[in-house]
This record gives C-alpha cells, structure tokens and sequence, in this order.
C-alpha cells in the first residue's frame, strides 16, 4: 500500500463558492491542480477547512470525484455525524480511487465512548480497506485516540497508516513517544499550523495537513523543508525554521480558532482569488475589526518574507 502522498505537504482544500454559495466545483479542481503544481504531495477535501458540516453528503462526494478525475491525489475526510453516513464516504473514496482516507472520531453521540470510538474507526476503515487511512486526532471532535486503541486498530486493519494530530506540542509529543516511534511504518503528520517545527523537529512527523499552506504554498513548503533538515542537525536551518514559524505566527493561529475558514478565505481574496469571497452561510462573515486585523497580518508577513527569504544559504537551497 502505498503512503507517499503523507510524506510531504498536503494542503486543506477551502470550498469556493458560486455566487448562489454552491460550491464551485470548477474552480474547487483548479486550486488543487494549482496545489500540486506548486509541489505539495496531495490535498484533502473535506475537512475543517473544507466546511464538511455545511456540505450535503452528495456536494462533498461530488468535490472528491472531480479533484479524483482531474488527477488530484485526494485524501478524503470522513467527517459525520453519524457512522453510516461516515462509512459512505469511505466507501465512496475507494469506489473512485481516493488516495488517502482522514478517519474523523465520532461527535456527538457517544462521542467520549472508547466502545463507540473503536465501532466508528473499525467500520470506516473496512469500507475502504485499499486506501491509506490516518486518524484524526482534534480537541475540537472531543476525542483524543490513545495508542492503545490505535494498535488494537492497526493489527485488524493494515490500512491504518498513521496519525493526523491537531493538538499542541503536548499532543504531538505524545503521539511521538507512545505511537509512531513504536513501528517505523506509523507515520506521524502534523495537523496545526502552529507546530511545524515542533511537530517535524522534535517528533519525527514526516508531514503536514495544513490550513494556511493553501494561501502560502510556497512559504509552507520552505517551512516543512527547513524543519526536515533541522531535524537532520542542520544547525543554520534549524535557526531558518524557527524564524519563519515565528513570522507564520499569527497567520498560522488563524488555523486553531472558530472562524478559521474565514480566514482563509479572507486571506485568499487578498491574494486576488475571487472565488473565495462568499462564504456558504451569508451570515458566516469577519467582522470589520477582523477583516482589518488580518489584512495587516497579511501585508507585514509578505514583507518580512520578501526581505528574510531573499539572504540566500539554506534558504535558497529548500526554496
């Protein structure tokens, strides 16, 4: 089986919208194409960022088999409210040939349940037992997967690969030292933009899902790449690494609150990107104090990163 596509950057797909708020499916497989033009690994398509509860379980399987078609390599989250509409997706992305599988805890019903957690993972993962499949571990689905019932998972289901995780440095350590350096083959994926370095230094992860590399293709990619040859004992990269997560900061936090898809999409619109100005819901919108503060946000990253980048050395040997 192979698990490529999660050893390097893959970005979180934003939904554009028609101006009805449909999605716009056309320009939805032109930012994927774009992504992987940009040298990113694959792309997920239905997770946060993705909007997946506002999507119609026919609108999300719909964005998957066209980013498929168009020869995007798509790692498919199987966000639900429930297990039977989770294992559909699942199934779905192994009728179309998905190339990787986000397995999303249970929410809501019995979410705290470990009994219901192992039901929900077993079901996803046997309607797709060709495709490469990573937990996703979130505070914000309320369930944390410990690596007991990880492994209890991975001898039953050889597709389990790895691990998303989302939490901070605590979170990513302990996947570190409890799950992913038992057996080589568990790979471990960063999934806040907040902990890069942390995630990839000092834990071994070999990629990352990230929000803000959607907008930042460029920027994420020379960050994970810094981050990888730190992690290697480059001590000048290790230096770069840490000045650009710094610089990242508070573009990167956007991607741990509420309203990051609103974010993202403002972020993207002041890249001159249209499409990503409506949001699904009218009323899902930053308020002016927002909007304004993430402007200048913006424009004070994209100058520091024209100067910082511009000095040569390991920058411009991972750029």
């Amino acid at each position: 089986m192979r698990t490529d596509i999660f050893h390097g950057t893959i970005p979180a797909l934003l939904t554009p919208c028609a101006p009805d708020r449909s999605p716009d499916f056309d320009a939805l497989v032109a930012l994927g194409q774009e992504m992987m033009a940009a040298g990113m690994s694959g792309v997920v398509y239905c997770g946060s960022c993705g909007d997946w509860p506002l999507l119609t379980d026919a609108q999300r399987m719909e964005g998957v088999a066209r980013l498929t078609r168009a020869g995007v390599p798509v790692v498919v989250g199987t966000g639900a409210v429930n297990t039977r509409m989770a294992v559909a997706h699942a199934a779905h992305a192994q009728e179309i040939g998905a190339a990787g599988l986000m397995v999303i805890p249970r929410v809501l019903s019995r979410g705290a349940s470990v009994a219901a957690q192992r039901n929900h993972f077993t079901a996803i993962l046997e309607a797709a037992p060709d495709i490469p499949a990573i937990i996703y571990n979130s505070p914000y689905y309320g369930y944390a997967t410990k690596a007991d019932l990880f492994f209890e998972l991975r001898d039953r289901h050889p597709n389990l690969v790895g691990f998303k995780e989302f939490g901070g440095q605590a979170d990513l350590s302990y996947a570190a030292e409890h799950i992913t350096h038992r057996d080589e083959d568990v790979l471990l994926m960063v999934g806040v933009d907040t902990e890069v370095y942390h995630g990839i230094v000092k834990c071994g992860a070999v990629g990352t899902i990230t929000g803000i590399g959607t907008i930042f293709p460029k920027e994420a990619l020379l960050q994970v790449a810094l981050s990888k040859r730190a992690a290697r004992g480059c001590p000048e990269a290790d230096l770069c690494a840490r000045e650009l997560a710094n610089a990242f900061s508070v573009l990167a936090k956007f991607d741990e609150g509420v309203d990051l898809v609103l974010y993202f999409k403002h972020l993207m619109v002041l890249k001159g990107r249209q499409e990503f100005a409506l949001n699904i819901y009218e009323t899902d919108c930053l308020s002016p104090s927002q909007a304004r503060f993430c402007e200048a946000q913006f424009h004070q990253f994209n100058t520091w990163f024209a100067r910082w980048s511009a000095q040569g050395g390991v920058i411009a040997e991972c750029m």
